[in-house]
This record gives structure tokens, sequence and C-alpha cells, in this order.
């Protein structure tokens, strides 16, 4: 009689041995996942991306332009489609630079969870992220450069206007017109800011999300990953706000027209040092929705697409 019980208690300590030893478990993504979010992210926030750089390329240093009247300026002036100028090389950006970025960074993240590593500490995520954000830029460099310039396009007198009909269609003028090279015009500040911009979003949102679950504070859910991403939205801007003004005068000027990125410099300075963050505002606004809606989107396509590994 007495044999049942204590057979039933030596169970129970066995039984529980297992659902401690169970181990925990976390969903990952596809290396190519934050290319497709980020790009179904510029989609949504190709408009104010527009407005900013409207902004910022403002050749009259005394013209003062709020984003509200530059908004209704481009709609009255060419339509409500125009907002959408260049959205094709705005997604090409985003599937070259973004995936390029997001791929190195997940993967090296997924090797180290593989190997039972654990989560990366912060200086190895910064390292990581900024490493893959100059790849990225580089890699996102021809994207970026016929983006602005479709952007661009209806600010400029008619006769002087490069009338890319999309995104190929510009990168097959550039390399006719001013070579391959001419591809990769600006490439050195668009790979600095790359690595900027992912320090402040991907390197940020992770600390940020990992600190808040392992303390208790939030749980990982749309609003956790809502909440984190517009924190690192803002970082982000704050980070690269100088180097976005000088890239997108770079990227726009006519051939010969800067000698490179100090000559840059120093006629932004010559404007004043406020001239660095011409902007900011729709700079924030592109960029904080842009960074929350990548972040929910790649956590979703991680829910539904990822897979599940051992942490």
């Amino acid at each position: 009689m007495s044999s049942k019980p204590a057979a039933a208690a030596a169970a129970a300590p066995a039984d529980q041995s297992k659902a401690v030893a169970k181990p925990e478990t976390r969903r990952v993504g596809r290396w190519y996942f934050g290319g497709i979010a980020a790009a179904l992210a510029a989609c949504c926030t190709h408009p104010l991306d527009l407005v900013k750089v409207h902004m910022q390329t403002i050749s009259s240093a005394g013209e003062s332009v709020s984003m509200s009247k530059t908004f209704v300026h481009v709609v009255k002036r060419d339509g409500f489609r125009a907002l959408y100028n260049g959205i094709s090389a705005s997604v090409l950006r985003q599937l070259t630079y973004s995936t390029a970025r997001f791929g190195i960074y997940e993967s090296a993240k997924n090797v180290m969870l593989a190997r039972g590593s654990g989560d990366m500490s912060i200086g190895v995520k910064i390292g990581v992220a900024g490493c893959a954000g100059l790849v990225g830029g580089y890699v996102g460099t021809p994207g970026d450069l016929i983006n602005v310039r479709m952007q661009n396009d209806m600010k400029i007198p008619p006769e002087q206007r490069r009338n890319y009909k999309h995104a190929l269609d510009g990168v097959i003028r550039v390399v006719r017109e001013e070579s391959v090279k001419g591809l990769f015009s600006g490439s050195a500040m668009a790979s600095v800011r790359g690595g900027l911009m992912s320090i402040g979003q991907i390197a940020t949102y992770d600390t940020i999300k990992e600190t808040a679950l392992r303390l208790g504070i939030l749980g990982d859910n749309m609003g956790t990953h809502f909440v984190c991403s517009t924190l690192a939205g803002g970082f982000a801007t704050a980070i690269t706000m100088p180097l976005d003004v000088m890239k997108t005068k770079l990227m726009n000027a006519k051939p010969g027209e800067f000698k490179g990125i100090p000559d840059v410099f120093m006629h932004t300075l010559r404007v004043g040092p406020s001239a660095f963050y011409k902007g900011f505002v729709p700079a924030f606004m592109r960029l904080g929705p842009h960074t929350i809606l990548t972040f929910v989107f790649l956590e979703q396509i991680k829910k539904y697409f990822g897979t599940t590994v051992a942490i």
C-alpha cells in the first residue's frame, strides 16, 4: 500500500525536473526578412521621405520652408501622385540596403544562438550592426542615388530634369551617361550613414527590446515592438541627420559641383550649423514611422514564417 505513494512522490520531482529542463525557444527570421519588411515600410512612408528630400535640397539659404508648406506645394504643383515619385527606387534601395544590413546582423545573431553563446553583448551588437550598415550602405548606393534624383526631379526646371521612368531606367542611364562609377557617387558617405543608421535602429531596438523582456517590464507583443522601434527611430534620426543632409546634397549635385565630402561639409557649414539639421522634423516623421513599420512587419514575418530555435 505504501509503495504507491512513495513511487508517486519519487515521480513528482522527476516530472518537475523535466519541466524545468525544457529549453526556452525564440522565433528567428531568414536573412532576407529585414529587406522585405523595410521595403513594405518604404511603400507606406515614401511621401514623407520625398518631402524630407525637398526640404534638404533647397538651394536658397534664406528661404524658410515648413513640412506642411512643402507637402501642399508638391500636391498643388504636380498632383497627389507626385508624392510617390521615385517609389520604385525607394523599394530597390530597401531590397539592397536593408537586405544586406539586416541579413548580416541576423545571420551573426543566429550563429551565436546556434552555438549556444546566447544573446550578443551591447558592444558586439554595435560592432556587428555598424559593419552590417557599412556594407548595406555601399550596396544600396545605386538605389539611393536614383531615389534622391527621382524625388527631386520636379523641383528643377523642366529642361534640366533627368526624367527617369523608373529605378531600372535610372540605373541604365547613369551607367551610360556617367559610367558605372557614377552609380556609387556618394557611396563613402552612404556607407558611414548606413553604419550609424544600423547602430541607431537595429542595435538600439534589439538592446531595448531584450532588456525590457529580460526585466519583465514588457511582454513580447506588438505594443513592445512599437515602443522599442519608436525609441530606436528617434536615436537613429539624431545621429544620422548631419550625414543625411550632406549625402542628399552630394547625390543630387551635378558632376563636378562638389569636390568631395569635405567640400559638401564646408558648403553646408557656411549656411550655418542648423543647416545640418534642416528638415529634422520630416526626417524623424519619416524615419520614425519607417522604423516602427519595419520592425513591426519584421516581427510579424518572423512570427508566421520564421523558425523556432532554443536559447
